[in-house]
């Protein structure tokens, strides 16, 4: 595995349950600010797509952009994320 996509799916692993950052925060992360794309086509092929958590990487505009398994999967990964957060502070 080439260094630059570890860096990437480290980048991925640190966004915190129930947030998103874009692709453009993850390739400035992983120490290549000038390679959004690069970071997109790397998490096209991530081989664990709930383990490495790329459904919370977006657009900067905030849409969805692409996922594996589909937008859909991927709003509906992220509402179900916000709602587990909500509910995690509330027991605190």
């Amino acid at each position: 595995m080439k260094a630059f996509t570890v860096k990437v799916y480290q980048a991925v692993l640190s966004i915190p349950l129930g947030q998103v950052r874009s692709y453009k925060w993850v390739a400035k992360k992983a120490g290549s600010p000038g390679a959004c794309r690069a970071v997109g086509q790397i998490l096209k092929r991530n081989p664990y797509p709930l383990i490495i958590p790329c459904h919370r990487v977006v657009n900067s505009d905030q849409k969805a952009g692409g996922y594996i398994f589909g937008a859909k999967r991927k709003l509906f990964l992220l509402a179900l994320e916000k709602e587990l957060t909500k509910c995690m502070l509330s027991k605190k």
